[in-house]
């Protein structure tokens, strides 16, 4: 199901330092946009927080978005930041249900652009299934900020089956990559790039939530780690799990699913895949006896078509990722050094 909603209407082009000022412009920029647009029972409350009721045990989030450009194939800064909040609950094994919204916009920024991103956020919101309580709104002069940046924090409720953690993980547990790897960081390099192929690469931001509750739902403690890829790629997080586990992970390059125009781009620009930003895939390590109908299950959920066993957790190379090459030799896969793609989420 696609959803939109109706973009506000402001009086005025854009954004000033008056609109930061706390006073008239400032109520007309949130009455006229946020509220309108994002308003809900508890943001329409117009209170400095929130009050309202959970049970059992809770997940908190929070994660801040400067992406560069704000708009790019297949997304925005606006659902990238509600996305991106969320991703970070579910591979905790929560759904989340609350999300403070913190603006710092640029003096200049057209109002256009502002309230796209509000509707972007407003249908990434609802897709998710999820409500912005609270939030906060600043203005800076031109040249302090790049358009708009974005805070978001969440909370959610853990699955009571949930055991999600690092500490679980064992020698023989499968690690199962979701989709293909590196859309999203090609897809913004693209745009800066000016690279141009058959078809457009579009960024993989989506809310990964709902599918991660019907798979912890249903495999439990079999289930002992998830992460989504942002920053840093594949290979950064599962050098995090060979150093905090002491155990090493043998990966297969012809396992791990790239898509063919974004593999093109990586070579183009000199780039790993595996160190490329993701913002709509997640890696689950789960334990042997479950891989093969996870994975199954994934494959049939309409964001998991792609997905794929990529590799093990061994004791054979305590600390390290070792990855098996197309040709048969084989190589270290460290951590990211330096700075890859800078402001991609």
């Amino acid at each position: 199901m696609q959803l939109s909603c109706p973009l506000p209407k402001f009086d005025f082009d854009v954004i000033t330092l008056g609109h930061g000022s706390g006073g008239l412009l400032t109520h007309r920029l949130l009455q006229k946009g946020v509220f309108d647009i994002l308003g809900n029972e508890f943001l329409g409350q117009q209170h400095d927080g929130a009050s309202f009721h959970m049970d059992g045990k809770l997940a908190f989030s929070t994660d801040s978005f400067v992406v560069h450009p704000i708009f790019f194939p297949g997304g925005s800064i606006g659902d990238l930041a509600i996305n991106g909040t969320v991703n970070d609950l579910a591979m905790c094994g929560a759904q989340p249900q609350y999300l403070s919204l913190s603006f710092i916009l640029e003096e200049g920024l057209k109002t256009d652009e502002f309230s796209q991103i509000l509707a972007d956020i407003k249908t990434a919101a609802d897709k998710a299934g999820v409500k912005i309580v609270t939030g906060d709104t600043k203005v800076v002069e031109k040249g302090k900020g790049d358009k708009l940046f974005i805070n978001t924090s969440g909370i959610g409720t853990v699955h009571p089956g949930a055991a999600i953690h690092h500490q679980h993980i064992r020698p023989g547990d499968r690690v199962i990559i979701s989709g293909n790897i590196a859309t999203h960081g090609m897809a913004i390099m693209s745009v800066r790039e000016g690279l141009e192929f058959e078809t457009s690469i579009i960024s993989d931001t989506v809310a990964l939530n709902h599918t991660v509750y019907t798979l912890v739902n249903r495999f439990g403690k079999g289930i002992k780690f998830l992460r989504d890829p942002t920053r840093g790629g594949v290979a950064s997080v599962l050098n995090e799990v060979a150093e905090l586990t002491e155990l090493g992970v043998d990966l297969v390059q012809s396992r791990v699913p790239v898509e063919e125009q974004v593999e093109a781009a990586c070579e183009m620009l000199g780039l790993d895949p595996l160190y490329v930003a993701n913002e709509g895939i997640f890696l689950a390590i789960v334990s042997e006896d479950i891989a093969a109908p996870f994975l199954q299950a994934l494959k049939e959920d309409e964001l998991g078509v792609n997905a794929a066993e990529i590799g093990v957790v061994s004791v054979n190379h305590p600390r390290k990722v070792i990855m098996e090459s197309r040709i048969g030799g084989s190589r270290v896969v460290s951590y990211l050094t330096g700075e890859q793609l800078p402001r991609i989420c």
